[in-house]
C-alpha cells in the first residue's frame, strides 16, 4: 500500500471539496482529493445543473403556449422529452471539464478515484493508498432521503439522481415532497406535457414566507399541477399502469413516482468513529467548521450540517481555506445566506422570514413591501406577478423574500446588505438603470422611508420653515 503525505486531504469532489482543493493547491499546499463516485458531485450531475437545464426547456415550451398579451399568437409547442433530456446531458457535459480530474491534476492536486475511510485520527485509506495529512476536509455532500413509507421498497421510484436518466415522458408524475426540488420538477414536467400531482405532508414550500410561496403555488395550480398539502404518504403500491400513493385522505395513481422529501448527509463509508470525529446526522462542528473532537478534521457543505446548498458549500470552502492555509480566525455565518426556488415565478429569500423576525424582535420589526406590478420593466414585459417583502429592524434589513421574475438575481442586493450590515438608506440611495427589475429593491427601500417623510407633521413643519428662510 502506497503512503501519501500531504498538507490537506479533501474527501469528496463536489462543489465544496473542489473549491478547497483548488485553493489549497494553487496556494502551495500539498493537496490530495479523494472521490469514489463522480467528479462535480450532486450539483453538476444530479442537482443544480440538470434541474435548471430542464427548467429552461420547460420555460421555452410554456412561453410558446403562453406568450402573454404581447401581440404574439400562442402556438402549441412540439415537446420532445428525450431531446429536452439530451439538452440536460449537454449542459452537464459542457460544465464537467471545470470539475474534472484532469483539470485538478493540472492545478497540482493528487486525485484518487476511490472511496475513503478513516483508519485513525491522522490517516485515511483510499484503495491502495494510505494518506497521512495535517488537515482533513470532509466534503462528502448528501444523497436523497428515502422515507420509511410502506411499500416504497417494492416499487420503482425516481429521485433527483435518476429522474434525469428518463427519455420517455411520464404520463402522470406523482411527487412525494413539496420542497424546492419537488416544486421545480412539478412545474417543469407539467410544462413538458406531463400530468403532475404533488403530495406534501406539511405545507408546500414550508421553509419560505407563506404569503410569497402562495403566489408560486397558485401559479402551478393554474398551470394544472395538483398540489395536495397536509397529507402524509402512508403507502405506495404498484398498479397495472404504474404506481399509487395512499394518504390518510386520498388515493393518487400515476405512471411514475418521484421521491423528493429531503437529503441525507453521506457519512456512512467514512468510519468516523475510528478518527474520533463526533457526528449525528452530520459532522459536529463549531462556527469554524472544525470537528469538535478531532482538531485535524473540518467539514464543509452538507457534511457540516445546516443549509444544503451549493453556494453554502463554496462559502464554507472559503472559510476553511482561510483557517487551514493562513491560520485566520474565520467563522461561518448563516444569517446572510440566500436561497432560491427556480419556479416561475421564482421564489428567493435571505435572512429571517416575517414570522421569525417578529418572534425575535417583536414590535421592533417593520415590514415593507413593493409589488412587481408597479415596476415599469415588469409592466413592459408582462411579468407583473410578485412582490419584494423586507423585514426591517432599526433601519437595517434582517430578512427579505422576493417572489417574481428573476427573484434569484434580485435577492443578491439584500444578501449584500445583510452581509455587510448596510442600512435601508444604502439601498434607497443606490442609482440603478431604468427600466430594470432592480428598481423594485430600491423602491422597497424607499417604501420604508415614505411614511417618515410624507406622513410626518414634523417634516412638513421643517419644510415650511425652510421655505420662509431661503430667499
Amino acid at each position: 500500500m502506497e503512503r501519501v503525505d500531504c498538507d490537506v486531504c479533501v474527501i469528496g469532489a463536489g462543489s465544496g471539496g473542489l473549491s478547497v482543493a483548488a485553493g489549497a493547491a494553487q496556494m502551495g499546499a500539498r493537496t490530495v482529493l479523494i472521490e469514489g463516485h463522480r467528479m462535480g458531485g450532486d450539483c453538476l450531475n444530479y442537482g443544480c445543473v440538470p434541474s435548471k437545464a430542464l427548467i429552461a426547456s420547460a420555460r421555452a415550451a410554456h412561453g410558446m403556449a403562453h406568450p402573454g398579451d404581447l401581440g404574439v399568437a400562442p402556438v402549441t409547442p412540439q415537446v420532445d422529452y428525450a431531446a429536452a433530456m439530451a439538452h440536460v446531458s449537454r449542459a452537464i457535459a459542457a460544465i464537467a471539464p471545470a470539475d474534472s480530474e484532469e483539470r485538478f491534476e493540472g492545478l497540482g492536486v493528487r486525485v484518487l478515484r476511490e472511496w475513503a475511510r478513516f483508519e485513525d485520527e491522522r490517516t485515511v485509506v483510499a484503495g491502495e493508498h494510505r494518506i497521512a495529512a495535517r488537515r482533513f476536509v470532509i466534503a462528502t455532500g448528501s444523497r436523497p432521503m428515502v422515507p420509511p413509507i410502506d411499500g416504497l421498497g417494492e416499487v420503482d421510484y425516481l429521485t433527483n439522481e435518476t429522474i434525469f436518466d428518463l427519455r420517455d415522458r411520464p404520463e402522470h408524475l406523482l411527487i412525494i415532497g413539496g420542497g424546492n426540488i419537488g416544486i421545480e420538477m412539478a412545474q417543469a414536467h407539467r410544462r413538458l406535457g406531463c400530468k403532475v400531482t404533488v403530495i406534501e405532508g406539511d405545507r408546500a414550500l414550508a421553509k419560505d414566507d407563506p404569503e410569497c410561496s402562495a403566489i408560486v403555488l397558485a401559479q402551478l395550480e393554474e398551470e394544472g399541477v395538483e398540489i395536495v398539502q397536509g397529507q402524509q404518504a402512508r403507502k405506495v403500491s404498484r398498479t397495472d399502469n404504474g404506481v399509487a400513493v395512499e394518504t390518510d385522505d386520498g388515493y393518487y395513481a400515476g405512471s411514475h413516482l418521484l421521491v423528493a422529501v429531503g437529503r441525507r448527509v453521506s457519512l456512512d463509508r467514512l468510519d468516523l468513529d475510528r478518527a474520533n470525529v463526533a457526528h449525528d446526522r452530520a459532522v459536529i462542528v463549531g462556527a469554524d467548521l472544525r470537528s469538535t473532537t478531532n482538531r485535524r478534521v473540518y467539514a464543509v457543505g452538507d457534511a457540516a450540517g445546516g443549509m444544503q446548498f451549493t453556494h453554502v458549500a463554496n462559502y464554507h470552502a472559503g472559510v476553511v481555506v482561510q483557517r487551514i492555509l493562513f491560520g485566520l480566525p474565520a467563522k461561518a455565518r448563516r444569517d446572510h445566506i440566500p436561497w432560491c426556488t427556480y419556479s416561475d415565478p421564482e421564489l428567493a429569500h435571505v435572512g429571517l422570514t416575517e414570522a421569525q423576525a417578529r418572534d425575535r424582535h417583536g414590535d421592533g420589526v417593520e415590514i415593507v413591501r413593493f409589488p412587481y406590478d408597479e415596476n415599469d420593466r415588469a409592466r413592459a414585459t408582462g411579468k407583473t406577478a410578485g412582490l419584494v417583502k423586507v423585514s426591517v429592524v432599526k433601519g437595517r434589513p434582517v430578512g427579505a423574500t422576493i417572489v417574481g421574475a428573476e427573484a434569484g438575481e434580485l435577492i443578491s442586493t439584500w444578501a449584500l446588505a445583510m452581509t455587510n450590515g448596510l442600512k435601508m438608506k444604502a439601498i434607497s440611495d443606490t442609482v440603478v438603470p431604468y427600466p430594470t427589475l432592480s428598481e423594485i429593491n430600491k423602491r422597497a427601500a424607499g417604501a420604508y422611508f415614505s411614511p417618515r417623510l410624507f406622513e410626518s407633521d414634523m417634516v412638513k413643519r421643517v419644510v415650511r420653515l425652510v421655505q420662509t428662510i431661503i430667499p
